[in-house]
């Protein structure tokens, strides 16, 4: 419940900081919190990803493309992630995840995500985003391209990223799945 009050908190927030575009990186800075910490007293594993949805939807509200989804019945689901660590959180820690959109391939958007400290890489994190429509479907990349624009031609895609987005993925949701161990 409490990355209820967090994602609310910081949806909040995102209103009164400087608007970023969708090619940007946007920066979100949070804190460890008790109830991030495992056993170890260090943050959680999962807690990151969770710490990730919030800075995804601070970008989307600062670029404006969470209203223009809301308003066409859109919304992004996650279709994979990965994620390294480098060193560990500890409790009432300041750090910031930066977000950048990276481009797409014929179904989905790559995004990168870091958790910072001090300038310095803790760990980081590339997410395979879908978006899909509340009507039923999904949006097409076209679709996407339309708000969002091409992807800039920078270089920020790497080149192992889409091969991963592929080999990672399960059937659809409407085939069989079958869960046979070899």
């Amino acid at each position: 419940m409490h990355f209820f009050f967090r994602t609310l908190l910081k949806s909040l927030r995102a209103r009164f900081r400087s608007p970023l575009g969708v090619w940007d990186v946007g920066s979100t800075p949070f804190r460890v919190l008790p109830t991030d910490l495992d056993v170890l007293r260090h943050m959680n594993n999962g807690v990151y990803l969770s710490i990730l949805d919030i800075a995804r939807i601070d970008l989307m509200q600062r670029s404006g493309m969470w209203s223009v989804l809301r308003q066409r019945g859109w919304y992004p689901v996650v279709v994979s992630e990965t994620i390294s660590f480098r060193r560990s959180l500890e409790l009432w820690q300041r750090f910031d995840v930066q977000t950048r959109v990276l481009g797409y391939d014929a179904k989905a958007m790559y995004v990168e995500q870091r958790f910072v400290v001090g300038g310095e890489i803790f760990a980081r994190a590339y997410i395979r985003a879908r978006f899909l429509k509340r009507s039923g479907g999904i949006v097409t990349v076209d679709e996407l391209l339309e708000i969002a624009g091409p992807a800039p031609d920078d270089g920020r895609m790497p080149p192992w990223l889409p091969a991963w987005g592929v080999d990672a993925q399960l059937p659809p949701s409407k085939a069989p799945a079958p869960s046979v161990w070899a």
